[in-house]
């Protein structure tokens, strides 16, 4: 009896190919992100902007506590479309990942670098018995020294990408269409912001308020912050913006 889904009996394994070529828990898996709530990520010529909604699953839940946007290290921040807590585990490995770099190295990781280590952990998941597919898609922002600022996905097939601006969740294709119309090359980090916003806002469901979006963004340091921590750790580059900031955007 073919097994429920339209993989058939390979929709079971994960480690056996369909014949049309297909890991079928990984078209599962990605299913699980569309069904998620909508996140996006747009680069800016200062910076780079992510933004998610935040929606409470009930009244009585304490919003507070829950978080989508998740700094990993002072210049790198994550955010999610699918499962919450494989969210949680991958940005546990990532800032062990982090950290090690640090030890080694003496500064943190470039954005592309920590981008490969956890798609490599994500791929694992993909290639072993025993284990499933992360059911999430990560948006990846940071800044570096070689690079400066970069946006980067990552999907449940350990596949990754850089992008100019990208959406994920349930209204990803919604959200791809209006971020292709609005976006130049010449964004500003505040544009950015309104352009995400707005994004956010074609499919929204309720009110949108500080308590249902949430904001992280990376700024690129001046030259002159630059020279003045020659040698020394630069101040954070990645932070959340507080709900009375998000407030401030939405009332414009």
């Amino acid at each position: 009896m073919a097994a429920p889904g339209g993989g058939g009996a390979y929709s079971f394994s994960l480690t056996t190919f369909s014949p049309s070529g297909k890991l079928v828990q990984i078209e599962h898996a990605l299913a699980a992100v569309a069904g998620g709530t909508t996140s996006l990520g747009i680069k800016a010529t200062n910076g780079v902007v992510l933004a998610t909604e935040k929606k409470s699953p009930s009244l009585l839940l304490d919003t507070s506590m829950i978080e989508k946007v998740a700094p990993v290290c002072p210049n790198i921040g994550f955010v999610y479309s699918g499962m919450g807590p494989d969210f949680r585990v991958l940005v546990a490995k990532a800032r062990k990942i982090a950290q090690a770099y640090w030890k080694v190295y003496g500064e943190y990781p470039p954005t592309k670098v920590l981008v490969q280590e956890v798609a490599a952990v994500v791929q694992k998941a993909t290639q072993r018995g025993g284990v499933r597919p992360y059911g999430i898609s990560l948006l990846i922002a940071g800044w570096d020294a070689h690079r400066g600022q970069s946006l980067w996905q990552i999907d449940p097939s350990g596949s990754y990408w850089a992008w100019k601006a990208s959406a994920i969740g349930k209204n990803m294709v919604n959200g791809k269409t209006f971020l292709e119309k609005r976006y130049n090359d010449d964004l500003s980090l505040e544009d950015a912001i309104h352009t995400a916003l707005l994004t956010l806002k074609e499919g929204f469901e309720g009110q949108m308020t500080e308590h249902t979006i949430e904001i992280g963004v990376v700024t690129v340091p001046t030259a002159e912050q630059l020279q003045k921590h020659s040698g020394e750790r630069l101040a954070p580059t990645f932070r959340k913006l507080s709900e009375a900031e998000v407030r401030d955007y939405l009332a414009l």
